[in-house]
């Protein structure tokens, strides 16, 4: 795959950064909470911004706050911003929802086969409450995940797959078999985003303790307590001072473990999209 130059790359972190600041203004102004995580995690604290061969940004909220600050975005931003997610578009096979700048195109090679129209964007994760008890935890993970993942092999049979080696080989084989067979299943995508749901927003308006996201590759990592999230803090990112949470060394441990160490120069990649329009921007 053709990687990016660098020009092309620095336009567009540019315009996602300029999505960003609307994004925590948004918040700021609405109290909504929010914080950055992972790979724009690791770009604050190890480099002050983006990794360099990096091309996205990730916010998360709790789900009520997350709810909020699109329906706040589609309100305030009608002719900048679109948003996009499984409830908008069924199509659209991921989790997340995206804050896409209207008049651009960004399509990367994993989705180029959808009837999709997507831009550049943020990437916006809900973070939904979860119960204290771990094996209650684990049953609302299984189901969140389950039917999430049944909606992205109904819509990508093949998809990427991010393990190597042996082990890549083996769940690569494994998922897609399981991809040509469910793509045959007489599952109505509307039904998996439903289920999905329900499952997710099991405990929905409940106090918290934990939240996560369970539709992650693995579904039980990307929890947190409320002392990994409060008090929030805040680190230079491409010169704006963003939110991260508390415990931010935790999560990037567990996904990423020696975060702070460079991976070697073969393994600095990135991708080009299979569409890329910067429109009028």
């Amino acid at each position: 795959m053709t990687e990016y130059d660098e020009e092309t790359l620095h336009h567009v972190q540019q315009l996602e950064l300029m999505i960003l600041k609307d994004f925590t203004e948004v918040c700021a102004q609405n109290n909504l909470t929010y914080f950055a995580y992972a790979g724009t995690g690791i770009g604050a604290v190890r480099h002050k911004g983006f990794i360099p061969w990096d091309d996205d940004i990730d916010v998360c909220l709790p789900a009520a706050d997350y709810d909020r600050v699109l329906a706040i975005f589609e309100e305030k931003y009608p002719q900048r911003y679109e948003i996009i997610n499984a409830e908008k578009n069924p199509k659209y096979p991921l989790a997340t929802s995206r804050i896409m700048l209207k008049g651009t195109q960004f399509c990367e090679e994993s989705l180029r086969n959808l009837p999709l129209n997507l831009g550049i964007f943020l990437d916006v994760y809900a973070l939904d409450t979860v119960s204290e008890n771990e094996k209650e935890f684990r049953r609302q993970a299984r189901r969140a995940w389950f039917w999430s993942h049944l909606r992205l092999l109904k819509l990508i049979p093949r998809p990427y797959i991010v393990y190597h080696g042996w082990k890549g080989r083996i769940v690569k084989a494994v998922t897609y078999a399981a991809g040509a067979l469910i793509s045959l299943l007489p599952i109505s995508l509307e039904k998996c985003i439903a289920k999905e749901k329900a499952a997710r927003r099991m405990h929905f308006g409940e106090p918290w303790k934990r939240i996560a996201f369970m539709c992650d590759t693995k579904p039980y990592d990307s929890v947190w307590s409320r002392e990994d999230v409060y008090p929030l803090q805040q680190l230079e990112f491409e010169g704006m001072m963003i939110n991260f949470p508390a415990n931010l060394h935790r999560h990037l441990s567990v996904f990423y473990g020696d975060y702070m160490q460079l991976p070697p120069k073969e393994k600095r990649k990135n991708h080009y999209p299979a569409r890329l329009d910067f429109g009028r921007w």
